[in-house]
């Protein structure tokens, strides 16, 4: 068989048909449905308390800080009331000692001493004056905080979170060691350390990055109604969308605001189909997952996100190279050459090595259209030290990766159609006219070229959105979902905290009004600061 012949065939294999597609958007709604119902499932929904997304008319001074790996970020983001704000930051590297330290104070006490960095530097005029309090009725002590930050805190480990900003570490992940933290509340952990140094500042909402995208997207993005997915392409993927509170059947333990009848759920939608029921499989897909480290779980990450793509392409090559009957970076002499050399690979390429040829590499496939893909072949040198790769070695590099890709965006359509028809915006009559609106980042929808072209022609085959369907759907980037979309989450949570505050409050005024015979009674809608 042919080089051209045998990398078509392989190709083929990463077909995933507009059948199959539609067979996964119904499983996945099914196992969205099952998600939202208990817990211990594929899909997990993971309520997160947060009850609206903004339209890009919110104001105010808000901060936001990245606990994600090794480095630690501090934002204070200005919401201009116009879709747009300014942001300001530092990052700081997290020292190895404190990644691994005996107690979780340690690392806890280094991050509120950079927001007093922070502040110091940025916001002066807050740090050096005294809060100033004022009288109002809408707070039980009789006083609001009127200079006090409301903070976002992303922490992008696993944790169990059981209140807009209250969530307990399940485990550590990223090089981060410290048992002591384990079980306990990250949120109060961070809020200590800040109190200790008297800083104008309330830990507000506990952030997953993925609901900060969609949070982001909704302010800057422009249309009467919000965004109603965010989702990460890149090197994980993950999707967290605004689901209807009637159809969340599964018990919440912490407090929330029924009245948007609403709720942001963090589908973790990267152990899709865990069972395979609905995914493709082939060898490749079986051979990646053997050698992961988590094998058996997050299925449809591994043939969706970046971390992954590149992996499943360099396997199908070595199994290519170790084929004695397919001439592929081999040459016989430099006559079959078209650069008249012969190919060579070096002997500690990293094509040999697990996870050794980057995602980024099929980027370059896709995009070089050159008669002869002397783009390609040079990153094939510079990347894998594949030298002097012939036209046709880079032709089938290309069949093949192209088709990895391809598969990824259609897949990407899946999760993406699901929830468009979960929401039911498609076929609702008062917003027959809007755009719905989806906002996305990662490396692949951001640099992978026409991925999302691909998604979009997969959204036309899928039934219930068809051609007409997908004109409506709307899909742009939304950047910074741990910066702006955390400061945006912390304003839904201060606003929710009033909400909350006043109704207790005006609860037990009123009890105490009954109890003293008194007829005078504040009603909430009377409640003014």
């Amino acid at each position: 068989m042919t080089l051209e012949a045998q990398s078509a065939a392989i190709a083929a294999q990463f077909d995933y048909t507009d059948d199959q597609v539609n067979s996964a958007v119904n499983e996945f709604r099914r196992q969205m449905t099952e998600g939202l119902e208990k817990d211990g499932t594929s899909l997990s929904q993971i309520p997160t308390y947060v009850t609206g997304v903004p339209n890009g008319t919110e104001k105010g001074l808000y901060m936001a800080v990245d606990l994600g790996g090794t480095n630690f970020r501090v934002c204070s983001i200005q919401l201009n009331g116009d879709t747009t704000f300014n942001l300001t930051f530092t990052k700081v590297a997290i020292p190895r000692k404190l990644m691994v330290a005996k107690t979780a104070q340690e690392l806890f006490a280094f991050l509120a001493k950079q927001i007093e960095l922070f502040l110091q530097k940025h916001h002066e005029d807050h740090f050096e004056q005294h809060v100033r309090r004022r009288m109002t009725m809408s707070s039980p002590d009789g006083y609001k905080d009127e200079h006090v930050f409301r903070l976002g805190f992303t922490f992008s480990f696993p944790v169990q979170q059981v209140g807009i900003n209250k969530g307990t570490l399940i485990r550590w992940t990223k090089g981060f060691d410290i048992p002591d933290a384990v079980g306990k509340d990250v949120c109060a952990l961070l809020q200590d350390e800040i109190d200790k140094l008297h800083l104008p500042v309330k830990v507000a909402a506990l952030v997953n990055d993925t609901v900060g995208t969609l949070m982001a997207r909704s302010y800057s993005s422009p249309g009467k109604t919000g965004t109603v997915l965010g989702a990460i392409f890149g090197t994980g993927t993950n999707g967290a969308y605004v689901e209807k509170l009637s159809n969340l059947k599964k018990p919440l333990s912490g407090e929330y605001d029924k009245t948007t009848g609403e709720m942001v759920i963090n589908t973790e939608w990267g152990s899709f189909d865990n069972q395979l029921s609905v995914l493709p499989n082939t060898a490749w897909d079986v051979a990646l997952d053997k050698a992961s480290p988590n094998p058996g779980i997050q299925m449809y990450e591994k043939r969706v996100s970046g971390m992954f793509l590149g992996e499943i392409l360099r396997l199908v090559i070595i199994d290519l190279l170790k084929d004695p009957k397919v001439s592929f970076f081999k040459d016989e002499n430099s006559s079959s050459n078209d650069w008249k050399s012969t190919t060579n690979i070096v002997s500690d390429s990293s094509i040999y090595t697990q996870w050794g040829l980057d995602t980024a590499i099929m980027s370059v496939a896709a995009a070089d259209n050159t008669p002869e893909l002397s783009t390609l072949r040079g990153e094939l040198e510079k990347q894998l030290d594949i030298c002097s790769a012939g036209l046709d070695d880079a032709q089938a590099f290309k069949a093949i990766a192209n088709a990895i890709g391809r598969r990824s965006a259609r897949l990407s359509a899946v999760a993406i159609a699901a929830i468009v028809l979960q929401t039911g915006k498609l076929t609702d009559p008062a917003n027959a006219d809007e755009p719905i609106d989806i906002g996305v980042d990662g490396s692949l929808v951001e640099h992978y070229p026409y991925f999302r072209d691909m998604i979009y022609e997969a959204l036309r085959a899928i039934d219930g959105i068809g051609e007409e369907g997908a004109k409506r759907i709307r899909i742009g980037i939304a950047k910074d979902g741990s910066g702006v979309g955390a400061a945006l989450i912390a304003l839904v949570a201060a606003g929710m905290e009033k909400r909350l505050t006043t109704a207790d409050y005006l609860g037990e005024l009123r009890s105490n009004a009954k109890s003293n015979n008194l007829t005078v009674v504040p009603e909430d809608d009377a409640a003014q600061d």
